[in-house]
């Protein structure tokens, strides 16, 4: 049996996972808020928490495979990409990192761009340009507040939590892909790149790929929750290249991980550098099995639940199931907006943001839930539709369907009208596609499957999905 610690921007859970002859168990086992905080002027995450979380849920789930009559053999954790702490040489963290949502990267990829030109960077990288990016961030970091003294490792987020729980200091690929700092053409850091803008390349550590064994369960962490020594093996450690890893694509279909980000995109078997998939801000992102994940990044369903924390806050929510019933029964189109503003990026107050939007392009700036949560809804599947055209530009291939994986894939409605919009089937699930790629590394590890391809045949044959067929306009 295996544990996977699924880290999202914001919460995290802890799930166990075994496949068997002929089963498959996957078992959520443990699942926490970890919320950003604004400590010492900028957003920032609580690590101590994070930890905390995390053990209490190795111990649950520990205890869950005893019940089950097995063991952990090991465990990995996945995380959202660019975000990064620093650590001495000791491994101790050395200030609580910073958040991608932060305002301190404003105005920074301009300023890299004055000494690397934005083409080159792509074609150094093939990284899609976003200000949020690792790159920027540590820009930001050593030209802003500079780095703290004794800063030895750059460890992004998951790869810090397999060091603190005992696992060596080293960088996963598949999350180091999404620094912007990796060469597209070696898979290692482009120091050269890093030496151009002055940027200390000396706190870059070691890249391993997926599957490789990093260490065990620091000793002192097995005293304290009572549990044998326990394997910690990298999974791919972004969690969108896990849930990529976990879904049972079909040749000429993509993939549409669904969550607080919408990632859409196609495996590739290498690095897509083009003008076209420059000009249409297309990254290229490291995958399990030797593959390129070349996708985009949308902004995802961040601009509804930030509503629907408004909602909640004024006592209106309401619950998926009902939302979506009540969506589909409004006639007709409600309007649009472009989700991948910057305006809805984190504003104070997004209900008001979409209002206004709505209004600025003369339409009707409703108040109630059902039919500003379709405008968001609606707007988003636009979205997913150029995106898939400009996929078919870029790669010069016909997409076929689209496959949804991860909690967004729950939304019924949102489902349909991908479905519809992009004038394709849509399959959805699995919702636990994350968890399941991170696990499916890690039995690979351990000589369970030969490959990603075996993996997902198991996953096909023993998670059911659902089919979304387009509608008649």
């Amino acid at each position: 049996m295996h544990i996977a610690i699924d880290l999202g921007a914001g919460s995290g859970r802890v799930v166990l996972g075994h496949f068997g002859d002929e089963a498959l168990i996957v078992r959520e086992t443990h699942r926490f808020a970890h919320p950003m905080n604004r400590v010492e002027g900028h957003l920032r995450w609580d690590v101590p928490h994070i930890l905390a979380e995390i053990k209490q849920g190795i111990a649950r789930t520990a205890s869950a495979a005893r019940e089950l009559g097995g063991a952990i053999a090991s465990l990995g954790v996945d995380s959202w990409g660019v975000d990064y702490g620093l650590v001495d040489r000791s491994g101790r963290l050395l200030e609580a990192p910073i958040c991608y949502r932060d305002e301190r990267t404003r105005g920074r990829m301009d300023e890299v761009f004055g000494d690397v030109p934005r083409r080159e960077l792509f074609e150094r990288t093939g990284i899609q340009f976003m200000e949020l990016n690792t790159l920027y961030q540590l820009v930001a970091h050593a030209r802003g507040d500079g780095l703290p003294a004794g800063a030895h490792r750059l460890l992004l987020m998951a790869d810090l939590v397999h060091a603190q729980l005992g696992g060596r200091r080293c960088c996963e690929y598949t999350l180091a892909t999404t620094s912007q700092m990796v060469s597209a053409g070696t898979g290692d850091w482009d120091r050269d790149l890093l030496a151009r803008l002055n940027l200390p390349a000396f706190l870059l550590p070691d890249i391993v790929r997926p599957g490789a064994t990093l260490g065990t369960l620091a000793a002192s962490i097995q005293a304290e929750l009572g549990v044998p020594p326990i394997s910690i093996v990298a999974p791919p450690a972004h969690d969108t290249a896990s849930a990529v890893a976990g879904t049972p694509l079909e040749a000429g279909w993509a993939f549409l991980s669904s969550g607080t980000w919408s990632l859409l995109g196609v495996e590739i078997e290498r690095p897509l550098i083009s003008d076209a998939a420059c000009d249409h801000n297309f990254t290229n992102e490291g995958g399990a099995g030797a593959t390129i994940r070349l996708l985009k990044n949308v902004v995802g369903l961040w601009i509804l639940e930030s509503c629907r924390r408004q909602w909640s806050a004024r006592g209106r929510a309401l619950d998926y199931a009902a939302l979506g019933r009540a969506m589909g029964e409004l006639p007709g189109p409600v309007g649009l907006i472009d989700p991948d503003h910057p305006r809805f990026f984190n504003p104070p107050d997004m209900i008001a943001e979409v209002q206004a939007s709505l209004r600025e392009s003369g339409e009707p700036a409703a108040d109630d839930e059902v039919t500003l949560s379709r405008v968001i809804l609606d707007s988003l599947a636009r979205k997913y539709r150029t995106v898939v055209a400009e996929i078919e530009t870029v790669t010069g291939r016909q997409i076929e369907g689209v496959r949804i994986v991860g909690g967004g894939s729950q939304n019924d409605y949102l489902n349909q009208a991908t479905a519809d919009a992009c004038g394709r089937p849509v399959v959805a699930g699995p919702v636990e596609a994350t968890a399941l790629g991170n696990l499916a590394v890690q039995a690979m590890a351990a000589g369970r499957f030969r490959s990603v391809a075996d993996a997902r045949a198991f996953v096909a044959r023993h998670v059911p999905a659902r089919r979304f067929t387009p509608r008649a306009s």
